[in-house]
């Protein structure tokens, strides 16, 4: 649900756009709001876990998804929408870490991979249906239903999570770092939405910058705190831990690349290229197929090179498959544009099953729900500075050029931009020890 939602809205920005009377790019608010909610929430869903218990955790979260669904498809406005997102944001930010939680403490280590590559599958499903479907409400039905298709797919995953999550006693009970909480959720939320703010002024550029100063303020002061704190909410010394350490750096630059993607390529599909909603749909998703693809050739391909030479190989490919999409012009063969999409998708796929296995390797189990908080929080930061980036980038290309609306080569000068960021990971991840997570490989 959480997936076809995503990929959903994506290539409905268009039609959004019109029906509100705004900018193309100003309806990147509405993804930008909803991970922002995200990154504000995640670092407390360890806690929550632990305090609850995983299934009435991850039943509330989909209650409070679906509630922000029909807020999002009932919005009169733009304001409104954003808000409904918000709601989402609320919801979607306890039911991944949840997930990846339970998984972590049930599968043995030497599991792992494979464990790992089986998870992304339901998660890609949602990418696969997302585009075409969405392209098709848009086009003959309204963009509304976009969000209301998430209220029977809600009903249906509440009788699963009450069937397959068995229920268990709430583990030992430790007090929530409160404080710890609201400084980083107004540290990441200032530093994002006044980076958004700044680079597309809607009320003023000095106004995104007072958000951004407010946000590094906010940050400053939480890293203060966490270092004292004997449990801080996001606790920064597991970054002292290398294969951790070194794959939140790494990951965190590879996906402000693949962030931009969802933003990026639907709506240079529709803006500057001129297709309709359907048509980009059933484009977009041949980077899913590619990545369902990947899920079999996970665990030999680690067990073969092992995960830094994997990962320092696999990222160059994975740059070079997403700079090649600033090649696509509207003469571009689709059996071209597909074959970028599914390369990409494959290659994009796993490097993130390989940095979310290798960031666990070293991880005692008492200290997973806060590393998986930690993760997934970096996680949905860095995406959401990529759909940051990429809106700011198109739009600086806009004016050099004096654009009034995006075109073809505006959208190149930002896949390039965001390659450029992705490309900065390869070095980081070369200072894995040659041996790291050997374990989980099962290379020798």
């Amino acid at each position: 649900m959480q997936n076809v939602d995503q990929t959903v809205i994506a290539t409905a920005l268009p039609a959004m756009a019109g029906s509100f009377g705004a900018d193309v790019l100003r309806l990147s608010l509405a993804l930008t709001a909803y991970m922002l909610s995200l990154a504000v929430f995640i670092p407390a869903s360890g806690w929550i876990a632990d305090r609850f218990g995983p299934r009435e955790v991850f039943r509330s979260a989909i209650v409070v998804f679906c509630a922000g669904s029909a807020m999002s498809g009932l919005a009169p406005s733009l304001a409104l929408l954003v808000a409904g997102r918000v709601v989402q944001g609320v919801g979607g930010a306890l039911m991944v870490p949840v997930g990846r939680l339970v998984l972590l403490r049930t599968v043995p280590k030497e599991k792992l991979v494979d464990a790992m590559a089986w998870l992304t599958v339901p998660a890609l499903v949602g990418p696969i249906i997302g585009p075409p479907l969405g392209g098709l409400i848009v086009t003959h039905v309204s963009w509304r239903w976009v969000f209301f298709l998430n209220l029977p797919m809600g009903a249906l995953g509440l009788v699963l999570v009450s069937r397959l999550i068995p229920g268990g006693r709430p583990m030992a009970r430790r007090s929530l770092d409160g404080f710890g909480l609201a400084l980083s959720g107004l540290g990441l939320a200032g530093l994002i939405f006044g980076a958004e703010l700044a680079a597309r002024p809607v009320v003023g550029r000095g106004a995104g910058l007072a958000v951004l100063a407010f946000g590094v303020a906010c940050c400053a002061l939480y890293v203060r705190h966490a270092l004292r704190a004997p449990r801080p909410v996001l606790d920064l010394r597991l970054l002292s831990v290398p294969s951790f350490g070194l794959s939140v750096h790494a990951g965190s630059l590879f996906r402000i690349g693949v962030g931009a993607v969802p933003f990026l390529l639907p709506t240079m599909l529709q803006v500057g290229f001129g297709m309709s909603a359907a048509e980009a749909g059933l484009v977009t998703f041949s980077a899913s197929v590619g990545a369902l693809a990947m899920k079999p050739a996970a665990g030999p391909l680690l067990r073969r090179f092992g995960f830094r030479t994997l990962l320092i190989c696999n990222g160059v490919v994975s740059v070079a498959t997403l700079a090649a999409c600033a090649l696509f012009r509207p003469g571009t063969p689709w059996w071209a544009m597909h074959g970028v999409l599914i390369a990409g998708g494959f290659f994009r796929s796993l490097q993130f099953t390989s940095f979310n296995t290798i960031a666990f390797a070293d991880i005692r189990q008492h200290r997973m729900a806060d590393a998986t908080g930690f993760y997934s929080t970096m996680q949905q930061v860095s995406l959401t500075l990529g759909v940051v980036t990429a809106a700011a980038v198109l739009e600086a290309s806009m004016g050099a050029a004096g654009h009034a609306t995006p075109r073809a080569g505006d959208f190149s000068v930002s896949f390039l931009a965001v390659s450029a960021v992705m490309a900065l990971s390869v070095p980081v991840v070369a200072r894995l020890p040659r041996d790291a997570g050997a374990v989980l490989s099962g290379r020798r």
